[in-house]
This record gives C-alpha cells, sequence and structure tokens, in this order.
C-alpha cells in the first residue's frame, strides 16, 4: 500500500500532536510549551551543517519564530534519506514522528519533541536538539541506580515500536537530568526487527503500572481515534503489526527475549 505523502500542513501536525497528549496519561507527561511546537513547526529554518556520523542527511538547524523565540533542532529531510532494502520508501522521517507520538499516548520514554514540516530540503522531521552530556550513553548508564526505570521503559517502547537501531549513544543524559530517546527512523516494520542493546530485562515480569499503561494503549488502538491520528504516517499493515505486538506483551506480562539471529545494531553505540 502506497502512503500518503501529501505535504502536512503545520495545523495537521499540531492536531496530531494535541489529540494524543489527550490520550496520554496527563500526570506522567510533562507540559512542552505551545512555543516550541509553534516554532518548530513555523519558524523560520536556518541550516547549521550536517551532523556527524549520520547514515542519512542529518542538519543541525536554528528556528526563529515570529516572537523570536530561538531554538536549535535536528532536521531529517526525507529526500536526504538512503534506501535500505527492508526500509525502501522513505518514510524514515515518518516514523520519527510516528514514535514521537505513541510516546505521548504511554506518557514515556522521553522523546524529543517532534514534528513533520517542510524545510529547505523538502519534508522531513523536526526534532528539538537536547543539551546532553553527550560522554554518557547506555553502556555508563545501564548500572547506575538512578537510571535503571527509564532503560526498562524505553526497552518495552522499543519492542512495540519494532526498533531495529537501539544504539547506546541514542540514549542521552540530558543537562536537565532526564534520559531522552532519539533516533526512531527504523521503526514500525511489519516483520521482527527488534535491535537494541537493551536486554538485561529479558523474559523478566513487567511492572504492574507499565503493564496498565501497555494495556490503555492496546484498548485506545481498538477504538478509531488513534489509528486515524497514526494511518497518514505508517500503512496499515504496520498499524496491525503494532497492535499485535502491544497483544503480545499485554498476554504475556513479561518483557521479549533475545531471538537467534541479529539482536544488537552495529555499531553498538
Amino acid at each position: 500500500m502506497e502512503l500518503n505523502r501529501y505535504r502536512f500542513d503545520p495545523d495537521t501536525i499540531l492536531s496530531k500532536i494535541k489529540s494524543v497528549q489527550r490520550l496520554g496519561p496527563v500526570s506522567q507527561l510533562e507540559d512542552t510549551p505551545s512555543t516550541i511546537f509553534e516554532t518548530l513547526l513555523r519558524g523560520n529554518m536556518d541550516l547549521q551543517g550536517l551532523m556527524p556520523w549520520s547514515s542519512n542527511y542529518t542538519f543541525l538547524v536554528t528556528l526563529v519564530g515570529k516572537d523570536q523565540t530561538s531554538l536549535q533542532a535536528v532536521y531529517k529531510p526525507g529526500d536526504g534519506e538512503r534506501p535500505l532494502w527492508d526500509f525502501p520508501d522513505r518514510t524514515l522521517s515518518h516514523r520519527e514522528f510516528t514514535a514521537y507520538l505513541v510516546s505521548q499516548v504511554l506518557g514515556w520514554p522521553s522523546v524529543p519533541p517532534t514534528v513533520m514540516r517542510e524545510g529547505p530540503h523538502g519534508l522531513g522531521s523536526v526534532q528539538l536538539l537536547i543539551e546532553a552530556e553527550y560522554e554518557a550513553h547506555y553502556f555508563n548508564m545501564r548500572d547506575m541506580p538512578a537510571y535503571i526505570e527509564d532503560f526498562r521503559r524505553m526497552a518495552l517502547f522499543d519492542y512495540i515500536v519494532n526498533n531495529a537501531d537501539r544504539k547506546g549513544g541514542h540514549c542521552l543524559k540530558g543537562k536537565d537530568g532526564l534520559i531522552w530517546a532519539i533516533d526512531h527512523g527504523l521503526t514500525f516494520h511489519t516483520e521482527p526487527k527488534l535491535r537494541t542493546v537493551i536486554w538485561e530485562f529479558g523474559d523478566d515480569e513487567i511492572p504492574t503500572p507499565l503493564l496498565k499503561d501497555l494495556a490503555r494503549l492496546q484498548k485506545l488502538m481498538e477504538g478509531p481515534e488513534l489509528c486515524q491520528i497514526l494511518e497518514d504516517l505508517i500503512s496499515s499493515r504496520e498499524i496491525k503489526a503494532f497492535k499485535q505486538r502491544i497483544a503480545q506483551l499485554v498476554s504475556s506480562g513479561c518483557f521479549p527475549a533475545a531471538r537467534l539471529g541479529r539482536n544488537v545494531p552495529y555499531p553498538p553505540i
């Protein structure tokens, strides 16, 4: 099935974000100032340069809103994506935005505010740049008690969105003290693709609060509203597979265990 590739206007994108936030657990969500979304969606975009070590064209940009609000973000245009044999349709930016929407419905993990919009190189995802301690990554934080719950939630999230690329460097320690999950372009495939560095919870029981969150998401996916929000971004087959992964976790009540084959991305950081 061909995805709907129409040009998403700012009002459409903002409507999707507000809709999923209304569906989410308000008590668990931090309020993102509306000026951030307005600037991400409508601010004048100035390219600062290519981000290093990215496999696709990924730009650091400065956005300036009409009230002179300025922020930095990461812009990933669809036309700058390198087609992959298993993700050939140049929709990685769609998947970045879809993952953000799902995180808002769940209330976890912390994914930076993300939108889709037109930029100098066409339609793409635009994600708020997180001020992070860049020497910190999963492998030197995983044994710290303060972050175990963050990684537990991230492991569940990666399974349901079918993340094929959870590297250690995709777990950022923000200067705000939060652990942020970034880089969700290789997600929502219909076939099992989970490749992650976070396997220490395999076969553990899912804590009751997280299981309740997943059950609530499962119920929402049985209704029309959330599916309609997602259907412009991923295909109907991908939505069906997404539902099945959620149902599998709710039914088993356990974290997934590593399957045969390649389970860790390369490079791991």
